[in-house]
């Protein structure tokens, strides 16, 4: 069992600092807008939480769909499905047995380290789409790394990670995490721009 809320308030300490302005600007996570990655933020909190109560959840949370636009006072919602998000896996029942969701089943042991890896990964991309500082626990950054060092390389869908690109393996344990699922820590990102967000 993890502790998740750490990384979901992290979310939320990002996404409050969203101004509207900012939505339409490119992220790290390819194809993604700002408002895009919210929304998509929002259906993987909300798709996860469900799982972790045992309802039905559909974890691709609507990919096939494509992110829908957000609508005005989206960060309320979307901060109160966050904070739930963390809340579910709290219960140690959670992470009991095992669940299909968008066609796959998994061990819900590894599902709650999937939904880790969504907080941290796109909290990091919100981050540094917006420039906000992001920094974690390190025992929370283990847990995530130890599985995203386990998992990425052999992932059902594996068309959801970009190749890992190339880090010293000293390197700070975020920096590990990005780089294992496709993102290069050591490359200003640049966005809509095409100068480092401010």
């Amino acid at each position: 069992m993890i502790d998740l809320e750490p990384a979901c308030r992290r979310m939320t300490d990002v996404l409050a600092g969203v101004t509207d302005d900012r939505l339409t600007h490119a992220t790290p996570c390819a194809d993604y807008t700002v408002g895009d990655l919210i929304n998509h933020i929002d259906e993987v909190a909300c798709g996860f939480a469900a799982l972790a109560r045992k309802e039905h959840a559909d974890a691709d949370n609507g990919a096939d769909a494509g992110p829908a636009p957000l609508g005005r006072g989206w960060c309320e919602p979307v901060t109160a499905h966050v904070l739930a998000l963390g809340a579910s896996w709290a219960d140690p029942a959670a992470w009991q047995g095992s669940t299909e969701a968008a066609g796959v089943e998994l061990p819900n042991e590894r599902w709650g380290r999937v939904a880790l890896t969504e907080m941290v990964v796109h909290g990091w991309d919100l981050a540094v789409a917006t420039g906000r500082p992001f920094g974690l626990p390190a025992a929370t950054l283990q847990a995530c790394l130890d599985h995203v060092a386990d998992f990425v390389p052999r992932a059902p869908v594996p068309a959801l990670w970009g190749p890992a690109a190339d880090i010293p393996d000293d390197a700070p344990l975020l920096d590990r995490i990005i780089a294992i699922t496709g993102r290069s820590p050591q490359t200003p990102f640049l966005g809509a721009e095409g100068s480092p967000p401010v």
